[in-house]
Parts: C-alpha cells; sequence; structure tokens
C-alpha cells in the first residue's frame, strides 16, 4: 500500500492508475469524503438511540462511532504536494515536449518504479483495473500509459543493464570500474512505442494480433487469456474470437530497428519444446481428462453432453489443459459427435474444438481428424451459440494459410454468409471476421461474392446503429480486388454510401471505403464520373492530408485518376466544341 496523506487518511491502491487518478482528483475526492462523513453524522445524530430497547454495549457502539465522524468532520489531511505537482506537470504536458528527468526521477522513487519488475506489475495491474471497471476510462488511461512508458524509458536509460541483475552480480570486482564507465559512456536508444508490448512495455520478440487489431506480445496476451479475460487490453473491445496471428511485418520491423541500433534482435522463444515441466497438468488432473474421454466415447447421450461440456471448459482453463488434452486423444472424439442429433452436445462439441485451437499445433490435428465438415454442417444446422462458435472455430483453425484452402472448397463460405446476414450482433462479428480471413486467398473471393455477400454487406452498412461497419467495410475492401466484386458492388450501387464514408467516416472506415472506390473506379470511367459529380475530390483532400498512412495512398491515387479523368472530360469538351464550331463555320460559308 502506498500512502498519499497523513497517518489517518486515504490509504490508496498499488495499483498506479488509481495512485494517479486519485492524486490528480484530490479535491473532489476529499470533498467527497467529508461530505459524506457529514451526512453519516447528522444521520446517526438524529436516532434517539436511547428511546429504544438495545443493549448497553450497542448504544455505546454507536456513540463510538458518532464520535469518530464528528472527530473526522474537523479534521484536514496534507497531501503531498510535491508528488501532486509532479503528476500534474506530466498530466498536462503535450504529446511532443520532454519530461523533466528531475521529476520523472522523484515520481520513480516515491511510487517505487525503479526496477523493471515493478514496472512490469504495475502495467499489468493496470490493465486488471481497466478490465474489471467495464471499459476504458478514457484519457486518464492514455496518459497513464504514456506516464508508465516515460519512466520506464527514464528508468533504463539511466541503467541500461537493469534487466540483468544476475549477470552484473557474476562480474568479478575488477570489472566493475569498467562497466560504470560504459554505462555512464552508453545510453540505450529509447524503444519506439510501437514495438512495445502493451500489456509489459518491453520489446516484442514474438508479436501477434489479436481480433480486434492490436498486437501484442505472445506470452502476454496468452497469460492475459488464461485468467478468464475476453477483452482487448488496450481498447476494452470484446475479443470475437481468441486465436492470436502472427505479425510477421512488425517482427521483421523490429529486426530491422535492433540491427540499426547495434542491439542484438529479440529471439523468439521456440514453440518446438512446450514448457510442461512449469504449467505441466497433475497427475489427478490428467487421470480426470481419461475419464471424461471414456464417456465422451460412450453410447449414452447424456455422458456425452456432460463429458464434452466438461472438455469444453477444461480447454478453456488454460494452454496446458489444451495441450493434454488434445493429447490424451480428444480431437477425434469431439469432431465424431458434431453430427449428434442433441444440440446441447453439439454445441458443447464445436466449442470445446474452438478452445483446442488456440494453441497452434492443435489446429493442424483438428483439421486432420476431419472436422471441418463437421464444423460446416453445425455453421448450417446447429443452434444460434453452436453456430457463432463454429464461425469463430473457422477464424481460428483459419489462420493457417493451407487451411483457409480447405476451408474454403469445404462448402463453409455460404453459411457464414448466412449468419452474417440474420445472427446475432455476436453471430454477425463472428462470421465477418471468418470471412474476411478466408478472403485473404484469392481463391474464396469469388465463393464469398456467389454466396451473395455484397447485398448483406450494403445493408449492414446502412442499417440503424451501424454496429457492424467496421467489419462490412473491411471485407468489401479486400473482395474489390475481384472482378466478380467489382461488378457486384457497382450493381448494388455503393457509390453514395462510399463517398460519404470516405467524407465522414472514421479513420480505418475512410480507408477501407476508399480502397473499396480505387478498385471499383480502376479503368471505369462511369464509376469516375460518379465519383466526381457526388464530391469525392474535398474528402479525398482531406483524406490525403489527414488520414491513416494507407488511408493517404488511396486518397492520393484516386486523387490522380480523377485528375486525370477530369482533364481528359475537358479536352474531349473542347474538342467538341470545336467541331460544331467548324462544322457551322462550313454551314455558313455553304
Amino acid at each position: 500500500m502506498r500512502m498519499i496523506y497523513g497517518m489517518d487518511a486515504l490509504l490508496l491502491t498499488d495499483e498506479l492508475f488509481s495512485l494517479y487518478l486519485q492524486v490528480l482528483e484530490r479535491e473532489q475526492i476529499m470533498h467527497k469524503f467529508h461530505e459524506v462523513t457529514a451526512r453519516l453524522e447528522q444521520a446517526l445524530s438524529r436516532i434517539s438511540h436511547e428511546n429504544l430497547d438495545i443493549l448497553e454495549e450497542v448504544k455505546e457502539q454507536v456513540e463510538l462511532v458518532l464520535a469518530q465522524f464528528r472527530r473526522a468532520k474537523g479534521r484536514v489531511d496534507v497531501p503531498d504536494v510535491e508528488l501532486y505537482e509532479d503528476l500534474l506537470s506530466l498530466y498536462n504536458k503535450s504529446n511532443d515536449a520532454a519530461a523533466d528527468p528531475e521529476v520523472l526521477r522523484r515520481l520513480a522513487e516515491k511510487l517505487q518504479l525503479v526496477g523493471i519488475a515493478e514496472l512490469m506489475q504495475e502495467s499489468l495491474a493496470l490493465h486488471e483495473m481497466v478490465s474489471a471497471s467495464g471499459g476504458d476510462p478514457g484519457a486518464i488511461f492514455e496518459k497513464m500509459s504514456n506516464l508508465l512508458k516515460e519512466i520506464k524509458d527514464f528508468v533504463q536509460t539511466e541503467n541500461p543493464n537493469l534487466d540483468a541483475p544476475a549477470r552484473e552480480k557474476n562480474l568479478p570486482p575488477s570489472s566493475s570500474c569498467a562497466q560504470t564507465t560504459t554505462v555512464a559512456n552508453h545510453k540505450a536508444p529509447v524503444i519506439p512505442d510501437d514495438f512495445r508490448c502493451p500489456i509489459s512495455l518491453e520489446l516484442m520478440k514474438d508479436p501477434v494480433i489479436v481480433s480486434t487489431g492490436q498486437t501484442y506480445e505472445r506470452s502476454c496476451i496468452e497469460k492475459w487469456l488464461e485468467q478468464g479475460h475476453r477483452t482487448c487490453p488496450k481498447t476494452q473491445q470484446t475479443l470475437s474470437n481468441p486465436a492470436l496471428t502472427p505479425n510477421y511485418v512488425l517482427r521483421s520491423l523490429i529486426a530491422q530497428w535492433c540491427e540499426a541500433n547495434g542491439i542484438e534482435p529479440p529471439k523468439r522463444p521456440s514453440s518446438s519444446q512446450p514448457s510442461k515441466t512449469k504449467f505441466a497438468c497433475s497427475p489427478a488432473e490428467l487421470t480426470k481428462i481419461q475419464i471424461l474421454l471414456c464417456k465422451l466415447s460412450s453410447s449414452n447421450p447424456e455422458d456425452q453432453r456432460m463429458a464434452a461440456g466438461e472438455i469444453r471448459l477444461l480447454a478453456k482453463r488454460n494452454a496446458d489443459n489444451r495441450v493434454a488434452i488434445a493429447e490424451a486423444g480428444a480431437i477425434p472424439l469431439l469432431v465424431k459427435i458434431l453430427s449428434t442429433p442433441d444440440s446441447r452436445t453439439q454445441e458443447h462439441a464445436v466449442t470445446a474444438l474452438l478452445n483446442l485451437s488456440i494453441c497452434e499445433d492443435n489446429k493442424g490435428s483438428i483439421i486432420s481428424s476431419g472436422a471441418v465438415p463437421g464444423i460446416v454442417q453445425v455453421l448450417k444446422k446447429g443452434s444460434m451459440e453452436a453456430r457463432e462458435n463454429a464461425a469463430a472455430t473457422v477464424f481460428s483453425l483459419s489462420v493457417v494459410d493451407e487451411n483457409k484452402v480447405a476451408i474454403g472448397a469445404s462448402g463453409a463460405i455460404p453459411p457464414l454468409v448466412t449468419l452474417l446476414s440474420e445472427g446475432t450482433q455476436r453471430g454477425k462479428k463472428d462470421a465477418a471476421t471468418a470471412l474476411f480471413n478466408l478472403c485473404i486467398y484469392q481463391g474464396n473471393k469469388g465463393k464469398t461474392v456467389r454466396a451473395g455477400v455484397i447485398p448483406t454487406l450494403m445493408r449492414l452498412l446502412t442499417e440503424p446503429g451501424g454496429g457492424m461497419v467496421d467489419e462490412a467495410l473491411a471485407i468489401l475492401a479486400i473482395l474489390a480486388s475481384h472482378p466478380e466484386a467489382k461488378s457486384a458492388i457497382g450493381a448494388a450501387k455503393a457509390m453514395p454510401v462510399l463517398v460519404d464514408f470516405i467524407g465522414n467516416g472514421l479513420p480505418r472506415n475512410r480507408e477501407n471505403a476508399a480502397a473499396v472506390l480505387v478498385h471499383l473506379c480502376a479503368g471505369d470511367q462511369q464509376h469516375l464520373a460518379e465519383a466526381e459529380e457526388l464530391g469525392v475530390m474535398s474528402h479525398l483532400v482531406d483524406l490525403a492530408q489527414n488520414g491513416t498512412d494507407r488511408g493517404k495512398r488511396k486518397a492520393a491515387q484516386l486523387l490522380q485518376r480523377l485528375s486525370r479523368f477530369v482533364e481528359q472530360q475537358k479536352r474531349s469538351q473542347s474538342q467538341a466544341e470545336a467541331q460544331a464550331e467548324q462544322s457551322l463555320s462550313q454551314s455558313h460559308a455553304q
């Protein structure tokens, strides 16, 4: 516990976020506490407990509490003014301004954040608090993340070898002076924010992408998910599925940055040797799994339902269970009961496969066990929850590129499009993420268009509430390069909707709408003319200046094409006018 006020004052929790928030809002919080104290004292004063038939001990307790409230009303706590002012100066600092090193030093010492372990603990506690709050506290959370990063940069810059204490302790005494000189003369380069894991604040070794598009260090986000969280730590959006996709581009950029700064690139943790010695299942747990598998393979429907439900929960709990359940031979048994007429058993089975598929090694086992036809059958005929989880399973399995081909050929796309059209909000999002991932493979794009996805996407773009706009535009953008998709988008009269999103949408939606328009207008004079008439030029100029990097590129492409089109129209008009004038002159001459 850390104390900001006096002996009898408010004690704040160990989480730095809580500390930061309460220090910055100390006046309001103190006022609220004093107000509540006064109201409680007033309420107790009005109770004529002398006239009540209660024990003397109870009367004494009431008198004692009342006396404490009266003393509290007159007490004024003395805050740590320097801590308050230091935090306030960083809070009001612009993002571009450099922080005062002395302020950072005082904060690191007072908050006891002088080591990497403490900083990582505070970062994890911060994300836990945000998750527990049920949403992102907004600007305060962003300021807190920035504060943690600045303190960590300061600590690491001052002590470049802080993260290697064991190595330093083993140095011979004669090297200590040389080491001090080296540390003094060498400042560690500041790690770019995009290369840090938002949870640990460390340089990422194995960056992976979650369903919200955010990137994390694999070990950190896996720990987050294993603790039962189902939200993105940074955005607090609900994760539509638990799949983790390797971010190869970022990993390459991190390696290039390390090489440019003379740092050894971080080595990706080996996945060939699972760490069973550290987190292995106990013999009792393995025995339980074997018993469940016996029930799963029985002919008793109730035993199958119960066992499938238990395996579903065990596979959800942690990574070791997922490995142990798969190694025990559960996957073929679960695949077999996907075709059961019992809807609840079917739901448990497909969800168990979804949870098992989080483990990368299990994805291949699920595919090789012939699960895809059964999953497709659940997509078509299962209960709504089973269909939703089947769609999430399709997404998880299709993370592996070769699986995209097999799943696309299995007939999974039409029922996914149906779920996108008629499912619950969660079902629509599961279907959308699965379709998006499948359409990364060019061969699945035509199948998706022929399944009728374009009219469904257009309806999602214009329906009240707009809960599926992000997903619909993302799918349109990835489909638009396909000739059939381009024709279907044009037939759906999408141009006014796309132009409106380029002008008024959120940054990512503006970018995707522009990407669709790039393909739509490629070599198509009619679409170029329609876009120009709808006033897209001014929207594109703004996007080229203020959009995302990809949005700027798409806007520049469109502006170039539209400029050429307008110039061509002007030349054609001038030629037509010249010909008309020449014809008129000839007629007068005759």
